[in-house]
């Protein structure tokens, strides 16, 4: 175990701060990185990786884009916090409004947690009821309502929940199968009246890639208008990342309905602590000052964060995107053939430009539907390609359940040098080497 290592566990649970960098699902210890430039990151030891995490999400435009840092650098020098309204928050929730549809006004928070638990709430104190629904598989942060079948972290830690959650945190959250539309109106059956609101992710990316069926969405919308219950569209992961409307764009916007309410983050804040909750005004103003769901947080819109945020927005225009799609077309195709030439059985599967693997024969033999299909995979064998992979420069996230992120900043270069590492990794894992 590395010393750094050693002695950061000295002083944090884990030695992280957040449970999935400890690499505790793939073996080893965790690479310290001390700076990322575009679609890189350098360790302490001064080796470079090609990054396929990209802060989890937030890396759209690639590391330390130098017109992002350049805002932040001004807004550090008018001070780091004021605790007080800002010019940037109303310029940041105007250009959200525009680009999303059913959006009136957006409540600035520093977490995606701290937005969906605000969503909850609101859900609640707008439609008087207390039942909430969410899907297996599916992450929408650590409050403890929503900790149930969480994927991603808890499923890489092989946790069912959380010590510490309540039964009557609990209680009140029905836990149904993904991309089950018969289950969601057999809940609805049995409880319509008593359903606050139905929360999902967008496009399922914290249990790996597992994108809506179609019509899935739709569904919800369509079972929670008929109930009087609100949809809430968890975009952490997806806004302003897959589209410029995020996934309702390619979606909502195509079929022609919009959510109740929206959660933002990530690429929202553009690396810095910033997340959204957002909506039409007249579910949005039960919002305390105006209304009696109180929300609050002391470093909410901070102005750094805000100026990351709209400099990254700004600059996340057409060719972004086609940018960031076609990389990821071309990173899918070369992922497929390389570990099909060394008979490693595997499925790739895609949300817009999200992606991720899913290892093993089972998934290989019939798509990820569920968090059920999720978890059959052989998350042995992705410890193994993950290390192949770190050996030969690439820093994958370390999990199985983790989306790979893609930037704007990797190119024909970035796609040369994973195509070489894919090379190896697979015939490695293919010949059972590179355990840890």
């Amino acid at each position: 175990m590395s010393t750094v290592f050693d002695q950061a566990r000295q002083v944090m649970p884990g030695g992280v701060s957040s449970p999935v960098r400890a690499f505790g699902s793939v073996g080893g210890s965790p690479v310290f990185i001390q700076q990322a430039k575009a679609a890189y990151v350098t360790s302490i030891e001064n080796r470079q990786y090609v990054d396929l995490v990209g802060s989890w999400g937030p890396a759209l435009l690639g590391h330390a884009h130098p017109d992002v840092v350049q805002a932040v650098v001004e807004a550090a020098g008018r001070g780091l916090s004021f605790g007080a309204p800002t010019l940037g928050e109303t310029a940041l929730a105007t250009l959200i409004t525009k680009r999303v549809g059913g959006i009136d006004k957006v409540r600035f928070t520093s977490t995606g947690t701290e937005a969906v638990m605000g969503a909850v709430r609101l859900a609640r104190g707008f439609t008087s009821r207390d039942l909430i629904i969410k899907f297996a598989g599916c992450y929408h942060g650590h409050s403890d309502a929503l900790l149930a079948a969480a994927g991603s972290g808890v499923a890489t830690a092989g946790l069912p929940g959380s010590a510490g959650v309540t039964a009557g945190a609990a209680h009140d959250t029905l836990v149904l199968p993904y991309n089950d539309v018969d289950a969601l109106k057999a809940a609805f059956a049995q409880h319509g009246s008593s359903i606050a609101a139905v929360v999902t992710e967008a496009a399922a990316a914290n249990m790996g890639i597992v994108p809506p069926l179609p019509g899935f969405n739709a569904a919800i919308r369509e079972l929670t208008r008929e109930h009087g219950a609100l949809m809430i569209f968890d975009e952490v992961l997806t806004g302003f990342r897959v589209s410029s409307a995020g996934w309702w764009g390619l979606e909502g916007r195509t079929e022609g309905w919009t959510p109740d309410l929206y959660t933002f983050g990530k690429v929202t804040g553009g690396g810095l602590p910033l997340a959204a909750l957002a909506g039409p005004a007249g579910i949005m103003d039960l919002l305390a000052p105006l209304g009696p769901v109180y929300q609050a947080g002391t470093l909410s819109g901070n102005p750094l964060a805000v100026a990351a945020g709209l400099a990254t927005l700004k600059l996340a225009d057409d060719t972004v995107y086609a940018t960031v799609d076609g990389f990821a077309n071309q990173l899918e195709a070369v992922i497929s053939q390389r570990l099909n030439a060394a008979s490693v059985p595997h499925r790739v599967q895609r949300a817009g430009s999200l992606l991720s693997v899913f290892w093993g024969e089972s998934p290989a033999s019939a798509p990820v539907l569920t968090y059920d299909d999720a978890q059959r995979q052989d998350t042995a064998l992705f410890a193994r390609f993950f290390h192949a992979m770190l050996d030969e420069g690439v820093l994958l996230p370390p999990s199985a359940f983790e989306a790979w992120f893609i930037s704007a900043a990797h190119g024909d270069k970035e796609l040369e040098l994973l195509d070489a590492a894919l090379t190896r990794a697979a015939a490695s894992v293919g010949n059972g080497e590179s355990a840890r």
